[in-house]
């Protein structure tokens, strides 16, 4: 067994034990995505694809999982490019040949939700905080408006996306966002449990069944979060609430909306 860890990663930790790779978002303390973030989780994922010898990823987070992606990167300036690269390690993601695992702990949050909720297997603490919150900054998250109804149904997906309310692990998990809500110091063995079955089987026959699972469901992802990207960045993104709902927050203040 092969152990590796690769340490001019400045933002995300990997850690490979064949057949095993574990990657950790590192940017203490709220994990927040931003774009170098997306880079390195690219480059991992890539690495990780491309080693035969790797059969599960394990995706968790130092602290708390993340509150999703940089504020600051929804700019006009910088959003074509956040996206680009954040949809990039979501498509990666759903593409793998791997069986990815997420470990959420404490905040679990818009672009980090929509992180995780792509993962094959997905194991929450109870009192995990999860939730997709970008329409009170008068956006909204395209991977969780293209997906999040196949894991939940309409209703769900529509009360979280046009709420922005936030739940514990327990409900996540009662809706289909997770299959497991543990208490926090039993998170680490539920996951480890699912290592143990997982290793037992074939690496061959579990990256052919994810192909197969997701055969019709890939095919409407890809053109749906094209579509959703697409409508962000000719509709949304030229609003005036969308940039008054992002200067509210980096001031802090309550943000003033006018319809437009």
């Amino acid at each position: 067994m092969t152990v590796q860890a690769t340490t001019n990663l400045t933002r995300i930790a990997l850690d490979v034990q064949e057949p095993v790779a574990r990657l950790t978002l590192h940017k203490p303390p709220l994990n927040i995505i931003d774009i170098p973030m997306m880079e390195e989780l690219a480059g991992a994922l890539d690495a990780i694809e491309s080693n035969p010898r790797i059969a599960v990823v394990v995706i968790s987070g130092s602290t708390n999982f993340s509150v999703g992606v940089d504020i600051a990167a929804h700019i006009p300036a910088k959003i074509q490019e956040m996206l680009s690269k954040f949809h990039g390690v979501i498509m990666r993601l759903v593409a793998s040949k791997k069986v990815t695992v997420a470990a959420v702990l404490r905040h679990c949050l818009g672009g980090g939700a929509e992180l995780a909720m792509v993962c094959d297997l997905v194991y929450t603490s109870d009192s995990a905080i999860w939730g997709f919150p970008e329409i009170k900054l008068g956006c909204y998250p395209p991977v969780a408006a293209t997906a999040l109804a196949a894991l939940v149904g309409q209703k769900h997906a529509s009360d979280l996306i046009l709420t922005g309310r936030t739940i514990n692990g327990r409900e996540a998990a009662s809706m289909g966002l997770a299959n497991l809500a543990v208490p926090n110091d039993e998170l680490d063995i539920t996951v480890g449990q699912a290592l143990d079955h997982l290793l037992t089987l074939s690496p061959a026959a579990l990256a052919v069944t994810k192909k197969a699972i997701y055969a019709w469901d890939s095919i409407h992802f890809d053109k749906g979060l094209a579509r959703a990207e697409k409508i962000y960045l000719e509709e949304l993104m030229k609003t005036s609430d969308v940039q008054e709902g992002v200067n509210a927050f980096m001031e802090k203040r309550t943000p003033r909306w006018t319809g437009k």
